[in-house]
């Protein structure tokens, strides 16, 4: 079982808007476990503007707009190095607020499927082709369900 070092950050901005939902760490735990992570994760997680979010964006990937949730491994390759960071995730608020009012579910429940599908990027996991996609898919669905939490495919086959 991982111990935990995960940093949270609320943007002065986002004061008075929005309260951090219980079993963020508890999210990143899962998604630890599904991945066969033992160590102490050590990552830190972002709320943020919109605005904030579509800057990282254009920065990091050359698009300039909003999206949900950005990952930002720092590491690279097979070997994870439990002794340093993951890396950094942020997530766009109210851009998730709107996304989790759209898909009707509660919107702690859809940031944390953000985290456990961020967190899995941290420790390696992509979804560029469809091969990756449904390994991804299969482990967000393994630790949600590990989290006590809704399935966020319900339309894939179990």
């Amino acid at each position: 079982m991982c111990d935990q070092s995960v940093d949270i950050i609320v943007d002065d901005a986002l004061a008075g808007d929005f309260t951090l939902p219980d079993g963020i760490k508890a999210a990143v735990q899962a998604a630890c476990t599904v991945a066969g992570f033992t160590a102490k994760p050590l990552l830190c997680i972002r709320f943020a503007t919109d605005a904030e979010i579509q800057l990282l964006n254009s920065q990091w990937r050359g698009i300039d707009k909003v999206t949900d949730v950005l990952s930002f491994p720092m590491q690279d390759g097979d070997e994870i190095d439990a002794a340093d960071s993951l890396g950094d995730i942020a997530l766009a608020m109210p851009f998730v607020q709107q996304e989790a009012e759209r898909l009707g579910l509660p919107l702690a429940d859809h940031i944390m499927h953000l985290v456990v599908h961020a967190t899995l990027h941290l420790l390696g996991y992509d979804h560029i082709d469809d091969e990756e996609a449904v390994q991804m898919q299969q482990l967000e669905r393994q630790a949600m369900q590990l989290a006590g939490l809704h399935d966020p495919y319900p339309e894939l086959q179990a």
